[in-house]
């Protein structure tokens, strides 16, 4: 357990169910520790925001960069067969006999190590919710042979509503609806749950009670459709839901998940809404790209110096231009820009689940959208942060807008 304990999930998984099976609960010593601690403990449930299995995955990633070659080519069979083998379980089709040999070689010989340095070697049940998670990070754990699953729901609902189940999971979905509980989707996309879960309605707040709860349905907020097997897809939330050029509608959270499967970024921003184009404020991570940067002989004293650098800008363009590979013509990244800080929440910028403030940072990163929307090859900025510790820095410098040929 280390997320506060406002939150529902964290209320119903690490206080109601802690309660009802008795199973030991443990904390991370300090919350830049988790990992460590993860590793220490070695769970036997866990229950995390995609952030933490994304912080994994990374890990994994500049691992696999810094190691000999003879370590990558076991890792590349290793993941290769783990993909194929997650590949035919989610087709709920059969394991041909050759793979699960080699499912067994990969096992042996990458798989338990790599699940045991990340302390899921004990695993027997594993979540994440409270956020989307890109299909290519869900992917990568069940290569892995981590029988990851996904939870939706909501505070008004305690909690779940919907979750995948064993046998039946889709990585493109969240799931089927929970014992007792109903949900169906509007004419205009948005999610409706009954349950006897669902609140009674809002302290002493008559008025948002009446535009959630309408007929005992619960009114999401949430952008989704269900599947031909009964699966709720999440799209996004409807507020954050862009219309591309051509009318289509299209979530940002998706690009910005699939921009994240990169160890080179840590936090994304689409911006499109009703725009003639698509563009992106970056963050990068500043230690995978420094240790890139020192194997490059680049000279840097800070994050804001090091992601002004062209090489830098040309690193994370291909992270770009891998992304855009899949997605139609009008949701591409044309522009982008990398931020002279990550995202933080500490900075009001996101959720304590991680999730991005889009209205926040839309009003406080102003000059920037408008910039990336102009002929403007830089931006000046002359801003204030505060660190954790109440320090405070002001920083002035100019930030480089790029353009992507699409």
């Amino acid at each position: 357990s280390y997320l506060p304990f406002a939150w529902i999930g964290e209320q119903m998984m690490s206080i109601s169910c802690g309660l009802q099976m008795g199973y030991t609960l443990n904390f991370p010593e300090e919350p830049e520790t988790a990992q460590e601690n993860i590793r220490e403990v070695g769970p036997h449930v866990m229950f995390a925001p995609p952030r933490l299995y994304e912080g994994m995955t990374r890990q994994v990633q500049v691992k696999y960069i810094d190691s000999t070659w003879i370590k990558r080519k076991i890792y590349e069979f290793a993941t290769k067969v783990g993909y194929k083998a997650a590949g035919l379980k989610f087709e709920k089709k059969p394991v041909p006999l050759q793979w699960k040999f080699l499912n067994w070689i990969a096992s042996i010989t990458m798989q338990k190590k790599l699940k045991d340095h990340l302390g899921l070697s004990r695993l027997r049940h594993c979540y994440t919710g409270g956020a989307a998670m890109g299909p290519d990070h869900f992917k990568f754990f069940h290569a892995l042979g981590v029988n990851l699953k996904q939870i939706y729901g909501q505070t008004e609902v305690a909690g779940i509503s919907v979750v995948h189940r064993d046998g039946d999971i889709k990585y493109d979905t969240v799931g089927t609806p929970i014992p007792e509980t109903e949900i169906k989707i509007t004419e205009e996309g948005e999610i409706l749950t009954k349950s006897p879960s669902v609140f009674m309605g809002y302290y002493k707040n008559d008025e948002a009670t009446a535009k959630t709860l309408i007929d005992e349905w619960l009114y999401s907020g949430d952008r989704g459709f269900i599947d031909e097997d009964g699966h709720l897809v999440v799209f996004d939330r409807s507020k954050d839901v862009m219309t591309l050029n051509d009318g289509r509608p299209f979530s940002p959270q998706y690009l910005e998940t699939r921009l994240k499967f990169s160890p080179f970024v840590q936090e994304v921003w689409a911006i499109g809404d009703n725009r003639d184009y698509v563009t992106a404020v970056m963050c990068i991570d500043y230690a995978v790209v420094g240790k890139w940067a020192d194997d490059k002989k680049l000279n840097y004293t800070s994050y804001p110096e090091l992601s002004q650098k062209p090489e830098v800008y040309d690193l994370v363009q291909k992270q770009i231009e891998e992304a855009n590979k899949d997605l139609p013509g009008p949701a591409k990244i044309n522009r982008f820009v990398n931020l002279y800080k990550v995202f933080d929440a500490d900075d009001e910028e996101l959720t304590r689940t991680s999730k991005l403030r889009r209205a926040f940072v839309g009003n406080r990163y102003k000059d920037i959208v408008d910039a990336l929307y102009s002929d403007a090859d830089v931006v000046h900025m002359d801003t204030t942060i505060t660190y954790e510790d109440g320090r405070e820095q002001r920083i002035k410098t100019d930030l480089h807008i790029q353009k992507i040929s699409v």
